[in-house]
């Protein structure tokens, strides 16, 4: 049995918040804005997995009203997803995500960012794709007010 779930995430940049990518802490001179680290690439994988389940959403399973998930660590509560998933008898076949930024120049970090995915998964990094573009100038990115992320996740049933 296979399911496919979508997942979308949009954050705001702002001065004085590191930026946080797929795990991978980028130098830049603005951050994501969030209750947790604002890793809205991760958000987005988190999303699509639960989606394909419809098991929720993470602002379902990490309230941004609940202080114990203030400042997260993203990746930790992607391991979470996991283990619920897991739990449930699925496994990941393949995630493809896209980050949406106009800046920074996002390549020199993708095999980290995948990496750093694919062991929190525990499935192998070629499970794992991550992508960037930007829009052009256009939109809220393009403006560089914001960053967004899209994911598709492929989940099967062991």
């Amino acid at each position: 049995m296979f399911r496919i779930g979508h997942g979308y995430d949009v954050h705001k940049l702002v001065e004085g918040r590191k930026l946080i990518l797929g795990g991978v802490e980028i130098p830049h001179v603005t951050g994501l804005l969030g209750h947790s680290d604002a890793d809205v690439l991760v958000h987005a994988i988190m999303d699509a997995m639960l989606g394909a389940l419809a098991m929720g959403d993470i602002g379902h399973l990490f309230p941004d009203n609940d202080d114990s998930f203030k400042d997260a660590d993203s990746m930790k509560l992607m391991a979470e997803v996991c283990r619920r998933i897991r739990a449930e008898g699925w496994e990941i076949g393949n995630i493809d995500s896209t980050v949406i930024a106009q800046a920074p120049k996002l390549a020199p970090h993708i095999l980290t960012m995948r990496q750093n995915i694919a062991k929190v998964c525990d499935c192998d990094v070629s499970q794992i794709s991550v992508k960037a573009t930007t829009e052009e100038h256009l939109g809220f990115t393009g403006k560089k007010l914001g960053m967004a992320a899209h994911a598709v996740a492929l989940m099967y049933k062991k």
